[in-house]
Formats: C-alpha cells, structure tokens, sequence
C-alpha cells in the first residue's frame, strides 16, 4: 500500500486513506511537512523499509490519555506474556504464589542484597 501514494500523499484502494509523510521530509522540515495534513488527522509517517511511526492527534486531558495509552500497552505486554509462557508450557503463579514472593520481597532489608 505505501507504492501506491496519490499525490496528495493517500494511500490508494484501502479503506481508510492515511497521509503519509516520509520520515526524512519529517526530520528535515518538522511542523512544515505536516501543514497539509487536516487538523485532527492521524498521520503515518514512513521510511525507507516502510511504515515506521503513527502521529496521533491528541486532545482533551493529555495526562489522562497518556495514562490510558500506558495501561493499554502494559496490558498488551502481559497478555504477550502470558501467551508466551503458555506457549513454553509455564503455567502462571497463583494469587498465593505472588503475595508470598511479595512478602519474601518486603523482609529483605534494603541496605542487604539478596545475593551476597
């Protein structure tokens, strides 16, 4: 889909067009390349080997959205993780499993490594 830029910088044939913009007309011209990009609009911004970075419009509370992407991409990695190790044959460790490493956790003295 990339080759088959209009030139108003849309993807062709898909669903939902995309500007695009490259990277190195991003690095060399910054705000200027995205001043035909509509306000509010996703932007894809592309290298050499193809799509490398999605700019996303953000509005209202920043801090609330950065904190619901956080969660988001947290999440993403334990069910990555959980399917790993599901994959490998591990199981997960149950709630008591957990509080007991916790607990073993919180009765080591700061100031005294574990491993000596």
């Amino acid at each position: 889909m990339i080759d088959q830029r209009s030139h108003f910088g849309y993807a062709k044939g898909g669903r939902c067009p995309m500007r695009q913009v490259s990277l190195r007309e991003f690095r060399t011209r910054g705000v200027k390349a995205l001043k035909d990009v509509p306000e509010g609009e996703t932007t894809l911004l592309v290298g050499q080997s193809g799509p490398a970075f999605f700019l996303v419009p953000v509005f209202g509370d920043v801090a609330q959205e950065d904190r619901e992407l956080r969660r988001a991409m947290a999440l993403a990695s334990l069910r990555e993780g959980w399917r790993r190790a599901e994959a490998a044959g591990s199981s997960l460790a149950s709630d008591e499993e957990i509080e007991s490493e916790i607990d073993r956790t919180r009765k080591i003295p700061e100031d005294k490594p574990e491993c000596a």
